[in-house]
């Protein structure tokens, strides 16, 4: 019995479909326009009634979590821990990036055409902008239009407001605690159609991108995942075993699910019904994984820093510019307030990356030579940022478990 479950899991389904459409996407590369119009759909509505589902999830899970914390203030420790844990560790990742970026000479060998280079850069919006921005004036808007950080903001809110009314806000404690389980019922449903999501978004992207678009950029996209992954195994195996005990097999075992759909997605908000799930497993209680997890998704930007330092060294590289050591640190601070600055804000990668280059001077037209293979880039940063945000609710739940010991 146990040797059939095993065969049907869910994760070894997934990776299944991952292999097949990559296959299928190689096999259509001839006809990528048959992948786009015909498959590629599937995928969209697959991520659609993720999305869907993603915000009544994370409202209700977080009013869920703030209401059995019971304390205002401890709501506030746990958001100071883990606004620090994802700026330290944004911080580590860019240096990661500029390092593999420098010593592997990621620019070296890549000669620029004389095709003139054209990139319209996006306006960041500036912080205070940014603060103003994270406070809706409607209810409903931030849920219509899947504004992460405002939706935090409600559900911190209501969540308060469930406490103090005290006996009053039983029946509302009471609503959000039936409609949270709905919500996780349906997550569950859309969950099992999994398998044709991955199979109908990684295939178009591998149809489109075939050698001919990867091929003179391989070693920015290698020196990338050089990054990603050493980022993955250094700084979170190191972080789950030193701050919660935890061994880096067992963390990296439960997370290949919610990677393995990161990868095929690129989605950050699409990968949180997995994120909570496998946090779960792994011993996070769920009111701290139900805040923690949904402002990593928005804030969280490790896979985004390590990508922001390998394209501003190719590009500095490209174009013939030397940047000393003050224009490395440069980036370093910049990446990581861009990653609060830009938080909540659609295409803030690309954002962020101008901001960065902007910073030390560098050309944003520059950004067209990666812009072709952004989407390559991006499923491995996604893989990234999901993964610090699940290392980010271990160690903050560990953390305040040690907290709660230490009082009794």
């Amino acid at each position: 019995m146990k040797e059939s479950k095993k065969k049907l899991s869910l994760t070894v389904k997934i990776f299944i479909s991952l292999v097949l459409g990559v296959i299928a996407g190689v096999a259509l590369q001839g006809n990528a326009e048959f992948a786009v119009n015909y498959i590629k759909p599937f995928g969209t509505i697959y991520l659609n009634l993720i999305k869907m589902v993603v915000v009544p999830v994370v409202l209700l899970s977080i009013i869920q979590g703030i209401v059995s914390l019971q304390d205002i203030r401890k709501v506030g420790s746990i958001g100071v821990r883990t606004v620090g844990f994802y700026m330290i560790t944004t911080a580590l990742a860019v240096t990661l990036g500029l390092l593999f970026a420098n010593l592997l000479q990621v620019g070296a060998g890549y000669t620029l055409t004389g095709e003139a280079l054209s990139y319209e850069a996006k306006e960041a919006p500036s912080f205070i902008d940014t603060i103003v921005n994270i406070f809706p004036s409607n209810f409903f808007a931030p849920l219509a239009n899947a504004n992460m950080l405002q939706v935090i903001v409600i559900a911190l809110f209501f969540g308060f407001g469930i406490i103090l009314a005290g006996e009053k806000g039983k029946t509302a404690q009471t609503v959000v605690d039936s409609f949270a389980e709905v919500s996780f019922k349906v997550m569950g449903m859309i969950i099992q159609l999994s398998t044709i999501g991955v199979f109908a978004l990684i295939c178009p992207v591998v149809a489109q991108n075939g050698p001919a678009v990867l091929l003179p950029l391989l070693k920015v996209i290698l020196v990338a995942y050089v990054g990603y992954l050493f980022h993955m195994v250094l700084v979170y195996s190191s972080a789950v075993r030193a701050f919660a005990g935890m061994s880096p097999l067992t963390f990296f075992r439960e997370m290949s699910r919610p990677i393995l759909f990161a990868f095929s997605s690129a989605s950050s908000v699409g990968t949180l019904p997995f994120n909570m799930e496998a946090t779960g497993k792994l011993g996070a209680r769920r009111e701290v994984a139900s805040f923690v997890l949904p402002l990593g998704s928005t804030i969280n930007m490790d896979g985004t820093a390590i990508y922001q330092g390998v394209c501003a060294i190719f590009i500095a590289q490209i174009f013939g510019i030397d940047l000393n050591l003050t224009q490395q640190l440069t980036i370093i601070l910049t990446a990581t307030l861009a990653s609060i600055g830009t938080a909540g804000v659609p295409g803030s990668g690309m954002i962020m990356l101008a901001m960065v280059l902007e910073s030390v001077g560098l050309p944003v037209e520059g950004i067209a030579l990666v812009a072709g293979i952004d989407r390559i880039l991006d499923m491995g940063r996604t893989v990234v940022n999901i993964t610090g945000d699940a290392a980010c609710t271990i160690c903050v739940d560990a953390w305040d478990r040690k907290r709660e010991a230490r009082k009794h």
